[in-house]
């Protein structure tokens, strides 16, 4: 019997593409025009948020905020700027989404550097818990699209966990935004693991 799956409801992440469409598109284009590559516009976002990481690692929180904010609005523009192109491959959305992984970690990397040079390590802890929930978060979607199943749900996808950490790192309380990412990004995880189970659950019931 066909698998069928859930269709995918619309996330935070969906609702933001659109309402902001009208700013990203004449950017991209305006990008495109002066020759730039998609991918090159990805890699700037990379090192754009590993300077923020080597930032906040040497104790720079609030700078190193403010770098991650202002090359943050390079991760939609990447593949807004393929699509326009019609250039969109499977090989650049590999690379966005391998790209998006690093960041994160490099970001988060930084953080635990700090909080290990002053020694606090229950801070140290909630910083690895963020980190193992923001990758399992990432690696349920994509296993779960690998056995043919949708993810694409949960309170604190990529989006939501940049909003909750880009503020915490201008105003200096990181400690906060540990402790949230901590708590939610593995929930997230767990939500989406539950809703593969479900579908997996329904597929089961219909082949017997």
């Amino acid at each position: 019997m066909e698998r069928t799956v859930d269709k995918d409801p619309v996330t935070f992440t969906d609702m933001m593409r659109v309402r902001f469409k009208g700013v990203i598109d004449p950017i991209a284009g305006f990008l495109n025009r002066l020759g730039i590559k998609p991918n090159t516009v990805t890699y700037l976002g990379l090192i754009g948020n590993a300077a923020g990481a080597a930032l906040v690692a040497f104790g720079y929180i609030t700078w190193g905020g403010v770098v991650v904010l202002l090359t943050a609005p390079f991760d939609a523009l990447d593949g807004t700027m393929a699509r326009l192109r019609g250039e969109a491959t499977t090989w650049g959305a590999f690379v966005d989404s391998v790209s998006d992984r690093y960041a994160e970690l490099l970001l988060l990397g930084g953080l635990m550097v700090y909080y290990l040079r002053q020694g606090t390590w229950w801070v140290c802890a909630l910083v690895y818990l963020a980190a193992a929930g923001s990758v399992m978060v990432s690696y349920v979607k994509a296993r779960a699209e690998s056995l043919g199943y949708e993810a694409k749900i949960g309170i604190l996808t990529r989006l939501e966990r940049y909003i909750v950490l880009v503020p915490c790192l201008i105003f200096n309380i990181p400690i906060v935004a540990a402790g949230i990412l901590a708590v939610l990004a593995n929930f997230t995880a767990f939500q989406r693991i539950y809703y593969v189970r479900q579908q997996a659950y329904r597929h089961e019931k219909k082949s017997e």
